[in-house]
């Protein structure tokens, strides 16, 4: 996301609590929000909910937004977790679903894009790797979903800059192989 000074300004407003500043915030980020909640999530309600997620842990945490980074970069991490965590949520409902109340069903490759399958086959394999190496996972976020250059990564996460570049190395490899898995190929 790249967002102009004034939103940045007014960010570092918002921050020191200044509520027409963080309402001018919110209505000014949440398009750019909600594009980014659809490149992690493939049906446009799903992305709505992120998208909505997202502003309200904007509103909620901006206090601790503290200036040393750029607020886009800081929005950035708070969209890609609230993205995550709204597939997190979207898997776990599925799974509570008794197989007795719906018949399995399997996706319909004629109704389904490949484009959403990959997504989610992404989504799923930035989860694992979540899960099993989150400081890989968070230094893949920022250069790959947020655009970072790698010495914004390794500023932004406090490491020097060959440990980001290491940390993205592995992870991509990490999201290969997982992906390969799925698609039943070699990584």
């Amino acid at each position: 996301m790249v967002l102009d000074e004034t939103t940045e300004e007014l960010a570092r407003a918002a921050a020191q609590g200044d509520h027409r500043a963080l309402g001018e915030l919110l209505r000014r980020v949440e398009p750019e929000v909600m594009r980014h909640c659809s490149r992690f999530l493939p049906f446009r309600q799903d992305a709505e909910e992120a998208c909505q997620d997202t502003l309200l842990a904007v509103a909620r945490n901006i206090a601790r937004f503290e200036g040393r980074a750029r607020f886009s970069t800081w929005l950035h991490i708070v969209t890609a977790n609230c993205a995550r965590t709204t597939y997190r949520g979207l898997k776990r409902r599925a799974a509570e679903q008794s197989s007795e109340e719906l018949p399995q069903m399997r996706a319909d490759p004629r109704r389904v894009s490949v484009i959403a399958g990959s997504r989610l086959d992404l989504l799923d394999a930035m989860e694992a790797l979540e899960a099993d190496k989150p400081d890989l996972a968070q230094a893949l976020v920022l250069r790959d979903f947020c655009q970072l250059d790698y010495n914004e990564v390794a500023e932004q996460l406090g490491i020097p800059l060959g440990t980001a570049k290491s940390r993205i190395h592995q992870a991509r490899k990490y999201i290969q192989a997982a992906l390969g898995d799925a698609y039943g190929g070699p990584a």
